[in-house]
């Protein structure tokens, strides 16, 4: 996604100087200063359109925030006005929205009159406002990003939380805050850094070094003034990078004084599968995989299988990281390797395990490979046949019985069939097996995992939800490093290069790349590729798991540097109180079923804050999981009669979170701690700064910016697992 410079309105901006000249936006005297409002619990975003403006929209998706858009360049949007924002319920006065987000200080899709109630209603509520992206300039509390100052790439950077940004609302953040650089020879991120305004309420959260002096310029900071508070970001972004992706969370928390409906985390959980079994080796001569998509005759490789060594590295690996690694096993394979079998078994109480059926059988419709590619088999009527019910069911039983004869813990509900086989795909299984669904229900299946490549939303099969699984590029049929980068490479370059020609025949989903050393290209290429995938995932509240197979941590162990590099940037970044969560299958199943059912139902739920007082209500007769998040030592009624309080939710990154359900008409108070409600315990004190004509500043004129460079050779909506997955 190309990473765009906000637009800079001088001219809105100008005018918006001159009516504050003029006295048209003075401070109006509050509207509520004699009863105690309620403010509703919604973002109101603002948007142009731009990158920055969609991160946050993007975000707040994620979390589970309800915000309203008001498109700017969209005919007959709603007009900003007091009746827009604001009204009565009964005697109280209402805030419809707690916080605002707009592109920059004075978007010119806003009339002055539209700029004046949104200030006036700002400044009457105690509203904050997010300004996307914006420019240094004393408009927003900044000296002009020059003597000291800067403006140009800030790729590679890395910009560091204050104390006052730890101790406020990136208190999850322990203090480096690094840009990404994915490409050296792409501009990727623009910023400016500047120094606050002499004599203004500025307070920077996220700074970093300018360049070529000791000081610190603003890169995140709170401009207070004239009653109004606004966070100011002096860089362009967009929802994929990793700089936007670590500050997103704390940008909410700001904007909403960290009271809201939605919900946060950080997950990573791993799946390895064919366990017990020998993965099939990749061909660097002949580009291919004996025994699987080679031309008939040609030789088979040594097969794979991760030996007794593999398996005390991985547990001496799982305990130095804390992260266990979910053991996807298919017991047909202890009857030959005899060895892990023992091995495992031995160490089985150190292993989460996942039921990945007995032989790992292709669970679709019956495959004809007379054709390349395959085609679903049929029968003299032309109907597609598929694996019959019984034989899915003796799959799956077998193996939970060889779980239950050898005294290896498994949740029965949890399976993972052979190359998520069963679930529709393309281009040869237009529906799911219609055997699959009655099977799983005969086998107590609840959770039943498919490829996020393929299908990234959950949905039922039979009484099962899906677990989508991102498939990780490190390939089933390879060991070593020179292994992974031969057939990396046979995939995603062109014929002329000496590739397959894939990615030129597939455009819309693949890029071509350079051709990669075979022995650096792995570390240098791959490794840092992988982990920007996986930790967009980490940092975006996904609680999709990931998967590679037992191939990848035997041998070179090629499985491990990208583990590493994920946890790496994770802890290098976050502070002991956001740690890494890692969710079972289940436990993923139902966070996502939990987010889905709340993002359908948002319409049927209000809440609203008055005071120190927090009012959840559903007004529907469904049962509502409602996210909501608040500040530490938020209480709700507990106990006896309710005549007891209780601390709220769980505790992560400094507040208290957590799903609660609802039923028909059901209802849910929380107290705040003292000056943690609306309006502000103790306001900040207005503050006017006098600001010199526009015209009268030197001009500071920005580059074009490139193309940022892709993530990878992988594009949005491309299937991976048609490589990674067996």
């Amino acid at each position: 996604m190309k990473s765009i410079r906000p637009s800079v309105r001088r001219g809105a901006w100008a005018a918006a100087v001159a009516l504050v000249g003029v006295g048209l936006l003075a401070p109006a005297p509050s509207a509520v200063a004699a009863v105690t409002p309620r403010i509703d619990l919604k973002v109101l975003v603002v948007n142009d359109g731009s990158a920055p403006v969609e991160a946050i929209a993007s975000e707040l998706a994620a979390e589970g925030v309800p915000f309203t858009k008001v498109d700017l360049g969209a005919a007959g949007r709603p007009t900003l006005t007091t009746a827009f924002l604001s009204d009565k319920v009964g005697s109280t006065p209402r805030a419809k929205y707690q916080a605002v987000v707009v592109p920059n200080e004075a978007p010119a899709g806003l009339s002055a009159a539209e700029l004046t109630a949104l200030q006036t209603f700002e400044r009457s509520f105690a509203i904050r406002q997010v300004d996307a992206s914006t420019w240094a300039n004393p408009a927003v509390g900044l000296n002009y990003a020059a003597d000291p100052g800067y403006i140009g790439s800030l790729d590679g950077i890395t910009a560091t939380a204050t104390a006052e940004g730890k101790a406020a609302d990136l208190r999850y953040l322990d203090g480096p805050v690094p840009f990404e650089d994915a490409d050296p020879s792409v501009s990727e991120s623009y910023g400016y850094l500047a120094t606050p305004l002499a004599g203004a309420n500025f307070k920077t959260l996220v700074g970093a070094p300018i360049p070529g002096t000791s000081q610190t310029g603003s890169l995140v900071g709170v401009y207070t003034k004239d009653g109004r508070e606004e966070l100011v970001l002096t860089f362009v972004y967009n929802e994929f990078q990793e700089q936007f992706q670590f500050l997103a969370h704390g940008i909410i928390s700001w904007m909403t004084r960290g009271i809201h409906l939605g919900y946060e985390r950080n997950y990573f959980s791993a799946h390895i599968d064919d366990v017990f079994l020998e993965d099939l080796r990749w061909d660097k001569t002949a580009n291919c995989t004996p025994g699987d998509l080679c031309p008939a005759g040609t030789p088979l490789n040594a097969p794979i299988l991760m030996n007794n060594a593999d398996v005390d590295y991985l547990k001496a690996w799982q305990t130095r990281t804390g992260m266990p690694l979910d053991m996807t096993y298919n017991g047909e394979g202890t009857a030959t390797a005899t060895a892990l079998t023992a091995k495992l078994k031995a160490d089985r109480a150190s292993f989460r395990w996942l039921n990945h059926t007995w032989s790992h059988p292709y669970m679709g419709c019956v495959q004809d490979f007379t054709v390349v590619p395959w085609k679903c088999a049929t029968n003299g009527t032309g109907a597609i046949q598929y694996m019959p019910k019984a034989t899915i069911s003796t799959e799956i039983k077998q193996n939970t019985d060889w779980a239950t004869t050898n005294g290896v813990k498994l949740d029965k509900t949890e399976l993972v069939t052979g190359e998520h086989s069963g679930l529709k795909t393309l281009p040869q299984m237009a529906v799911d097996n219609p055997n699959l669904g009655p099977a799983l229900n005969d086998r107590g299946v609840k959770y039943i995992a498919s490829d996020a490549s393929r299908e990234k939303d959950q949905r039922s099969i039979g009484g099962a939800l899906t677990v989508p699984r991102y498939p990780m590029n490190i390939f089933y049929n390879v060991a070593t490093e020179a292994e992974e980068m031969d057939e990396y490479n046979w995939i995603y370059t062109s014929r002329a290069n000496g590739g397959s020609g894939i990615c030129e025949d597939n455009p819309g989903t693949t890029t071509c790349i350079t051709p990669q050393s075979t022995v650096t290209g792995f570390q240098n290429y791959i490794v840092p590729l992988e982990v920007r995938i996986a930790l967009r995932h980490v940092l975006g509240n996904d609680p999709r798991p990931h998967y590679a197979h037992q191939s990848n941590i035997t041998e070179d162990r090629i499985l491990y540097p990208v583990l590493d590099g994920v946890l790496g940037r994770f802890t290098a970044t976050y502070a002991a109180n956001s740690p890494l969560l890692h969710p079972t299958m289940k436990e993923s199943a139902t966070l996502l079923q939990q987010a889905t059912t709340w993002k359908n139902q948002q319409q049927n739920v209000t809440a609203y804050v008055v005071g120190t007082t927090v009012t959840v209500q559903n007004n529907s007769s469904n049962n509502i999981p409602i996210p909501i998040t608040v500040p530490d030592t938020t209480k709700i009624p507990c106990g006896l009669l309710n005549l007891f309080t209780c601390p709220f939710g769980t505790a992560y990154a400094g507040e208290r979170s957590d799903y609660v359900s609802l039923g028909w008409l059901g209802s849910q108070k929380m107290t705040l701690p003292s000056g943690k409600g609306y309006p502000p315990a103790a306001p900040a004190a207005a503050q006017t700064t006098t600001v010199a004509p526009l015209a009268a500043q030197p001009q500071q004129v920005e580059p074009g910016l490139q193309q940022p460079a892709k993530i990878g050779p992988l594009k949005t909506g491309e299937v991976r697992g048609a490589w990674t997955s067996r």
